[in-house]
């Protein structure tokens, strides 16, 4: 859903300025460590979204059988 909405504002001149002022703001060489705290927080993020289904449904499975 997010991803349409920001799809929808963010054209390529708006990515490239967005690029350029975190290469300015982060340099060029903590850019690595920054996208891949990102992709650990994501991970963390999915892997927690997971967890929470899995318990509804077993919490779901629980409540049909008594």
């Amino acid at each position: 859903m997010i991803s349409l909405i920001i799809a929808g504002f963010l054209g390529p001149p708006e990515i490239i300025i967005i690029v350029i002022v975190v290469i300015i703001l982060f340099g060029g060489r903590k850019i690595p460590e920054l996208m891949k705290g990102i992709g650990q927080g994501m991970k963390e993020f999915k892997k927690a979204t997971k967890d929470i289904s899995t318990d509804e449904k077993e919490d779901k499975e629980k409540g049909k059988a008594e």
